[in-house]
């Protein structure tokens, strides 16, 4: 990976959320409840259908940018909140369970960041993705991975967190 490159954390941003409660009771402020139940019945619509076309405009429809040709598995979940900030390049497949998060909830405050999965690239069944992470061109995420970095053009990372596979 480029060391010069920026880091998902780099590409994040932060919002304060003082007060005595953990930042995950701030989202009516940034979200209304109408547009929360809209995404959340899309979100089901992308989950379940079982056509792809019908996945992707459903995803489309959240505000997800789809590419062509991309395959969204069974039960594939995008981020509920911040679906805006996916974005799904041409022939890319998100396998069985995969979850794209937009959203990190802390203590005392709250993170964005965008998520972008490359052409062609292909996320293995129940990996997570956080904010943040971008995805290259043809790398591949391994099965019930976490990926907390970045994944390099044609690289393939396995494991919690995922690392490179050496494929010697």
């Amino acid at each position: 990976m480029n060391d010069d490159a920026p880091s998902r954390y780099d590409r994040l941003s932060r919002h304060p959320t003082p007060g005595p409660r953990n930042s995950l009771w701030s989202w009516p402020d940034e979200k209304s409840l109408l547009q929360l139940i809209y995404n959340y019945l899309f979100v089901t619509v992308a989950r379940l259908a079982p056509f792809l076309r019908v996945k992707n405009w459903a995803l489309h429809r959240l505000g997800v940018t789809v590419g062509e040709g991309v395959s969204w598995g069974l039960e594939a979940t995008p981020d509920v909140f911040w679906p805006e900030l996916i974005t799904l390049e041409d022939h890319c497949i998100v396998g069985y369970d995969a979850t794209l998060l937009c959203h990190e909830f802390l203590q005392d405050e709250y993170r964005l960041g965008e998520v972008v999965v490359g052409e062609r690239a292909m996320i293995g069944a129940g990996a997570i993705v956080l904010p943040g992470v971008h995805i290259g061109t043809n790398a591949q995420v391994a099965a019930n991975s976490l990926v907390t970095e970045d994944v390099p053009e044609g690289e393939t990372v396995a494991g919690v967190p995922a690392e490179p596979v050496d494929r010697d």
